[in-house]
């Protein structure tokens, strides 16, 4: 009985877990994508003997390629050759229709009561659907491939309680900003932070993942949500995997945060730390070159469909240029299917193949010295997107197709009040 992230190692170590203890548990799936699997390639090599060595279950191991996806140097070419040979040696699939935090659950791979273990921070997204997902360095990624096994100590849980109504023009992306500000960069270290309210409950699974996603802004181990009949649908057709509906039991809470979204509005996270966040009509001075709209965080249908209601019927600015890149094929297709993808392209956006691409400074939308950026990513410090003199604001999708119309970042209610009133 106790916390989400309790009651979750509880039911896989099949006794009573406490916050604090050490455990090592059997994981369900293991994930590494195209830039974090090579250093994992050479632990799993040197833990089982690189010409004999298995992955404990191919099936539940997993390379996403979506970090430089297609191959933008030839480094990285030939980095991606390099993987899908151990690929191919090993058995293992490689996923290349997304962003690996979105394909992951679009696979039927994340299901509540589960623990997943990835090379990348923002592994912690899977805890939207009620599962344990935590990043882990490509070290301890090449010891689970070998093992089917991680170790974790019991993180102590932060209760995040969200209550009240969104007001128009504001969004997921707006609270989970609002709860950095309170918490700051390093608030949640080490912790699970347990996201309730009234506010969760309503939002749907795509919502929730973007909270779940941010929490490793704060330091955290884990987002946790708990899995209702939101997350059961969502899940409907993806896994035929039987999973429990966990949930808190009495628990004891480290902190309890409670936070009404009443009154809130559109904001915006000014370099260089995600908690410097301001509300979006206090920095409408800020001249932008470049607005992105994808990413982990709010790259899904719905975040694209907020976008695409502001910018439909509309041109960008002269002086800006738009990238839109959707999370996953799955995504992809049925924006296009809708129309979105038409609006962006009509309305000058550029669009891409699913993936990260700019949000790590990769390509497909770099920015260079002294250039600024409105993006819906969740990171903005220094060298994110390319040069290290660049500068990036974070935000929503209605933000950023707002601040894509002006040039300037831009408070959406303004724009969306004229739709109201035509």
């Amino acid at each position: 009985m106790g916390t989400l992230a309790e009651e979750i190692f509880s039911y896989k170590l099949g006794r009573p877990v406490h916050a604090g203890e050490t455990v090592v548990v059997d994981v369900d799936h293991v994930m590494s994508h195209d830039t974090t699997t090579p250093l994992a390639i050479k632990a799993f090599a040197k833990l089982t003997g690189q010409k004999t060595g298995k992955v404990f279950d191919s099936k539940r191991s997993h390379i996403v390629f979506d970090h430089i996806i297609p191959a933008a140097t030839i480094a990285a070419a030939t980095l991606h050759r390099e993987v899908r040979n151990f690929a191919k040696e090993q058995d293992i699939s490689i996923l290349q229709e997304g962003i690996c935090h979105q394909v992951m659950p679009e696979k039927g791979f994340v299901v509540p009561g589960s623990v997943i273990v990835g090379a990348d921070s923002h592994s912690c997204t899977y805890g939207a659907f009620g599962a344990f997902g935590t990043g882990m360095g490509s070290t301890d990624i090449g010891v689970a491939y070998a093992t089917g096994r991680s170790w974790f100590r019991v993180p102590e849980t932060i209760n995040v309680n969200i209550t009240g109504t969104l007001p128009a023009g504001v969004y997921a992306k707006d609270v989970s900003l609002e709860i950095v500000r309170h918490l700051g960069v390093d608030g949640a270290n080490y912790r699970a932070i347990e996201y309730t309210g009234e506010v969760i409950e309503n939002f749907s699974m795509s919502e929730r993942m973007t909270f779940s996603n941010m929490a490793i802004e704060m330091g955290g181990k884990a987002g946790l949500i708990a899995a209702d009949e939101t997350t059961r649908a969502w899940l409907q057709g993806r896994t035929d995997q039987e999973y429990p509906l966990l949930r808190a039991v009495n628990p004891h809470y480290e902190r309890v945060i409670e936070i009404d979204v009443t009154n809130l509005k559109p904001l915006v996270a000014c370099p260089p730390d995600v908690n410097i966040v301001h509300p979006a009509e206090e920095v409408t001075n800020v001249k932008i070159d470049e607005v992105f709209l994808g990413t982990c965080t709010n790259g899904r249908l719905d975040d694209l469909e907020i976008a695409a209601g502001i910018l439909a019927g509309r041109t960008i600015s002269p002086d800006i240029r738009m990238v839109v890149i959707p999370a996953s094929r799955e995504i992809y297709l049925e924006a296009m299917r809708l129309g979105y993808l038409e609006i962006f392209s009509r309305a000058g956006a550029s669009v891409g193949t699913p993936g990260c691409g700019p949000c790590i400074g990769r390509h497909f939308g770099v920015l260079a010295p002294g250039e600024r950026a409105m993006t819906t990513m969740n990171r903005n410090f220094t060298g994110r997107m390319g040069d290290p003199t660049a500068e990036i604001y974070l935000g929503s999708p209605a933000t950023v197709a707002a601040t894509a119309l002006t040039g300037y970042i831009t408070d959406p209610r303004a724009i969306l009040l004229e739709e109201s009133r035509a």
